[in-house]
């Protein structure tokens, strides 16, 4: 399995909007695709969103998110929630608890 960390700053005001456009559109997509997702956390203080993404596929979670990123189903995401983003950052990461 492959794990990913997925910290967003949000644009200021707008993380409770992020938050409802991601569990609606975004997450459902995802587990779609063949993702999971192993949480998720939102932070008012600093309007930032983290949330872990796993892949077991065999193809390995870089070119799911190729197939993901290129589908017709994340294209027709209208609005799509990435417009609340400021910054995003990922990181490849094992467990290890």
């Amino acid at each position: 399995m492959e794990t990913q960390v997925r910290i967003y700053r949000v644009r200021e005001g707008e993380l409770d909007r992020f938050v409802d456009e991601w569990r609606a559109h975004v997450r459902p997509l995802r587990e779609r695709f063949g993702f999971r997702v192993l949480g998720a956390w939102a932070s008012e203080a600093d309007d930032r969103f983290v949330w872990v993404l796993a892949y077991e596929g065999e193809d390995g979670l870089a070119a799911a998110n190729a197939r993901y990123y290129a589908s017709e189903e994340r294209a027709a995401l209208d609005p799509d929630p990435a417009r609340l983003l400021e910054v995003t950052e990922q990181l490849s990461a094992r467990p290890v608890a």
